[in-house]
């Protein structure tokens, strides 16, 4: 049965290594919401580098989520000391679960505290699409899928919580999309 895989990405107003306490306070947000979404009900995996450092985004080895990629409208740094983005890949067992873990608890918190940390791009933040049962989805499929969504808007190969397509491709609501048993 098909899964929905979640990419997620936003550009910091600063780099992650920045000493400063908003930047703290978003690290120290968002290892809390990790903990919280991974326990959540239908979240099945995370992309995760195999060390376990998420500041060395691009030189880390991320397994079967593929190596680490950016949009090609991310500027700012590659390196330790000036990365400068948050970004997720994450496998559901559905959408509403998805929504549910997304929009309630700790991560609703974080995303009111959005603008504090994020700089405002004119491009999606998120971005879904279905995968087969037993695929990892990779971190080049989840660029090039929001590459898709800011190009062309939502449809079946690239959608939004606002703008869902159920695995046949139909359009639907998040509420209406069938969860597997």
């Amino acid at each position: 049965m098909p899964r929905p895989a979640l990419y997620t990405f936003g550009v910091l107003k600063s780099p992650l290594a920045d000493p400063a306490p908003l930047t703290r306070e978003f690290y120290e947000h968002g290892e809390a919401v990790y903990r919280k979404i991974s326990r959540h009900p239908g979240y099945l995996a995370h992309a995760e580098a195999a060390d376990g450092d998420r500041g060395m985004l691009f030189e880390a080895d991320w397994g079967a989520w593929g190596e680490f990629a950016v949009p090609a409208w991310y500027g700012k740094g590659r390196t330790v000391e000036t990365t400068a983005l948050a970004a997720t890949l994450s496998l559901w067992t559905g959408l509403r679960p998805a929504f549910d873990a997304v929009y309630t608890g700790l991560h609703r918190a974080a995303l009111n505290r959005r603008h504090d940390w994020f700089e405002r791009t004119g491009h999606p933040s998120h971005v879904f699409w279905w995968v087969s049962d037993g695929v990892t989805p990779t971190w080049q499929d989840g660029v090039s899928r929001l590459e898709h969504l800011h190009d062309h808007g939502s449809a079946p190969h690239a959608f939004t919580f606002h703008h869902p397509f159920a695995p046949d491709g139909t359009p639907t609501g998040i509420k209406d999309v069938e969860e597997p048993a």
